[in-house]
């Protein structure tokens, strides 16, 4: 069995919650990751979503990300 990096965003309302939708896909590099990211900021924004904060394996990876409010 091969075991791949586990890349995801923790994606969390403006209370510091962590929101039950959106849910972040998982991803197997950090490129994709942050790809993902930048294509659906402003859709996850109009979802509640103000701060995401990527994820290696669980642990943080880099700066916690805000996002405007639409």
């Amino acid at each position: 069995m091969v075991l791949r990096p586990r890349w995801e965003w923790r994606l969390e309302d403006g209370g510091g919650q962590p929101v039950l939708r959106p849910v972040s896909p998982v991803f197997t590099n950090q490129f994709d990751a942050e790809q993902w990211l930048g294509e659906q900021w402003r859709v996850l924004a109009s979802q509640g979503v103000r701060t995401a904060t990527l994820l290696h394996e669980g642990a943080q990876v880099g700066p916690v990300l805000s996002m405007p409010a639409p």
